[in-house]
């Protein structure tokens, strides 16, 4: 596909969002750093834009699927809008479900292995290290801006593990007090 996709464009849009969703293993999270590459530093999405909809794409299930569909949706170059929106969900979903259809006849023999079973431990502790990695860019480097904005983000955190307050209204309360720092 990279051979054949141009620099915008409905191939260029597969292109970019299969490979990030060929990353995909053990959550969608790890692909953020790579999806955050193929459009904001390609100019198709404003950073604003960007973390926006992955914030709110929190509230609600598969957050990175529909993160997806929200950035074809709002991609500066064509196809964007409602075709943006399916063509970019469905190039992220394909190879992770075209994996699936390849493997699942052979998973059960292949997990009793041991080799495969270090192989998926280690897979899975890479997994902890990427979601941190994403965590920290471009998540917490362009949203803590000082210690208030610091602040917030802690009282979130605590809100969402010793509270357990479903994500929702952390996201909701976040946005309004978003707000309130910003006046």
């Amino acid at each position: 596909m990279p051979l054949i996709a141009g620099p915008t464009g409905a191939l260029a849009l597969i292109d970019r969002f299969s490979r990030a969703g060929a990353l995909v293993f053990g959550g969608g999270h790890v692909v953020l750093p790579l999806l955050q590459a193929e459009t904001v530093a390609a100019g198709w999405v404003t950073p604003e834009a960007f973390l926006a909809g992955y914030g709110a794409a929190q509230a609600v299930p598969g957050p990175l699927f529909s993160f997806a569909a929200y950035l074809g949706a709002v991609l500066g170059p064509e196809p964007n809008g409602l075709a943006g929106a399916a063509i970019a969900l469905c190039a992220l979903f394909a190879p992770g479900f075209l994996i699936l259809i390849a493997v699942w006849p052979f998973w059960e023999r292949f997990r009793a292995q041991t080799a495969a079973q270090a192989l998926l431990r280690g897979a899975n502790a890479a997994v902890v290290g990427i979601l941190g990695a994403a965590l920290y860019a471009p998540v917490f480097t362009s949203a803590i801006g000082d210690l208030r904005d610091l602040a917030l983000a802690l009282a979130c955190f605590v809100l969402l593990t010793v509270w357990n307050q479903p994500p929702w209204r952390v996201v909701i309360l976040a946005a309004l007090g978003g707000m309130a720092l910003s006046l």
